[in-house]
């Protein structure tokens, strides 16, 4: 065959090549968006329609498949030891307990979830928690509040008609404004708002136009300043001062930094969001006592409990669990204030069986370098949090972070063993010379166990040394067979 029969030449030539050229493209177009995976993102191929899936093709008619039958088990389910075997424990943290990063004080315990076997520890006396101490404060919340509690602010009457009171109710999530609708999806838990509270009261005063705001933070008393903190934390921004009335915990109006009073802060905040709803306040917010029994104009409610519990624990937020300790104070002990708190706090531990032994504690976030812990306290509160008779304080293991995926452990665990991640959840403590984790692990044979691993005695080694030492124990956790039996 001659070369001009294989390609004929000329207009009709091009006519005959063109249906072939024009396969071959769409072919190689699709090739190349199957391979870059643009189909299906980028050319609209497909959308959302589940009849597009094969599998939702329903049969031709009269046409009928046998039922699938379940497989035979390839071998009976493993069953996880529940109580922990101490001597396994001391032989997989052995190593990393000589960690010189750890200096020269380490106190370590490990028990069973369930709280009925042996526990092994490493010098069993008291040391410095640091933030671990939230997790105390978390239980006495939801044991002496209750899990659904929920704390409201008010606006109410004032002793003369021209004058409002806005009544602080201990929201540690209180805000300035609205969640705008971009960042609803990322904010937890949801905030009650003081924009919607002074929409609220404009309403309430049917026409009225001028009035003088007043500001009622008297449900807590007692310092702001925990006179057990270091004289720092507050003037240094490290804390906020802790009242009963504040908006966006405790933030300075300037934008930087935290206010010197958060209930004069969010008062003033308030009044300019009623002076924007087209009522003229007068003068600036002064504080004052509400009457008892003064009429509500409107309010606002918080977050439940549990909630703030979650959300204080994955972050570690000091301010959000000083709040809840006065609110556990007033309930337990009538006294709103840092001492009430920790009173309160040990006393409804008690009352939950935890043995507090000569633990002390003065405040409910830890910040404290006065507090002292027993590691089987810690224990003890773990294991009765996941007991199921006390589902109230489920939120307590739930929500503890996760090794290397959430919270304060987001960023930590990656020098560790990989058998960590998603096997360890726990609360971080870290102070200057301090560092602590308490929490959960799951054995590599499926032995679930509590453990509190602490230092307090570091001196120059690296915070970030001292970290990736704890972490390292704890995967020694995560890859033990630990189980008795």
């Amino acid at each position: 065959m001659g070369r001009d029969a294989r390609h004929p030449a000329g207009p009709g030539a091009a006519a005959h090549w063109l249906p072939t050229l024009l396969v071959l493209a769409l072919l190689g177009g699709a090739v190349a968006a199957y391979r870059f995976d643009l189909g299906p993102r980028y050319l609209g191929w497909y959308g959302d329609d589940v009849t597009q899936d094969p599998a939702a093709v329903a049969p031709p008619a009269g046409l009928e498949f046998p039922a699938w039958p379940a497989p035979a088990p390839v071998a009976a389910p493993a069953q996880p030891q529940t109580l922990v075997d101490p001597a396994a424990v001391e032989a997989a943290v052995a190593e990393g307990l000589r960690d010189k990063d750890l200096g020269k004080h380490v106190v370590a315990a490990v028990g069973d979830l369930g709280g009925d076997g042996a526990v092994w520890t490493r010098d069993d006396d008291q040391f410095l928690p640091a933030s671990i101490t939230k997790l105390l404060t978390s239980a006495a919340a939801l044991s002496a509040l209750g899990p659904d509690t929920r704390f409201t602010t008010r606006v109410v009457a004032g002793r003369s008609r021209r004058q409002v009171v806005l009544v602080g109710g201990g929201d540690p999530y209180l805000a300035s404004k609205p969640v705008a609708p971009e960042e609803a999806a990322s904010v937890y838990p949801a905030r009650a708002d003081v924009l919607t509270l002074a929409r609220a009261t404009a309403r309430a005063l049917k026409g009225r136009k001028r009035v003088r705001v007043v500001y009622d933070d008297s449900l807590f008393t007692g310092p702001t300043d925990n006179p057990k903190w270091r004289a720092d934390y507050v003037p240094d921004d490290i804390v906020t001062p802790i009242t009963a009335l504040w908006v966006d915990r405790g933030a300075s109006p300037t934008g930087y930094g935290r206010s010197d009073d958060p209930s004069l802060t969010a008062a003033a905040t308030f009044a300019r969001a009623l002076a924007a709803q087209g009522v003229k306040v007068l003068g600036a917010p002064t504080r004052g006592v509400a009457s008892p029994g003064a009429a509500t104009l409107a309010s606002v409610e918080s977050a439940r409990v549990d909630q703030v519990v979650e959300r204080l624990l994955d972050v570690s937020d000091n301010e959000a669990a000083e709040v809840l300790a006065h609110h556990v104070g007033l309930a337990v002990t009538g006294d709103g204030s840092f001492t009430g708190g920790a009173a309160g706090v040990l006393s409804t531990l008690q009352s939950l069986g935890v043995e507090t032994g000569s633990d002390v504690v003065h405040d409910g976030s830890g910040l404290s370098r006065f507090n002292r812990l027993s590691p089987t306290t810690m224990l003890q509160v773990l294991q009765i949090a996941a007991r199921a008779d006390h589902p109230e304080l489920r939120t307590l293991i739930t929500g503890l972070p996760v090794a290397g995926f959430t919270g304060s452990l987001a960023g930590r665990f990656a020098s560790a063993d990989a058998v960590a991640l998603g096997d360890v959840r726990a609360k971080t403590g870290t102070l200057s010379g301090v560092s602590s984790l308490a929490g959960l692990a799951t054995g590599r044979d499926g032995t679930q166990m509590v453990f509190v691993l602490a230092v307090d005695k570091t001196g120059k080694a690296r915070e970030v040394d001292v970290e990736a030492a704890l972490d390292a124990l704890a995967a020694d956790l995560a890859a033990c067979v630990c189980g008795a039996g």
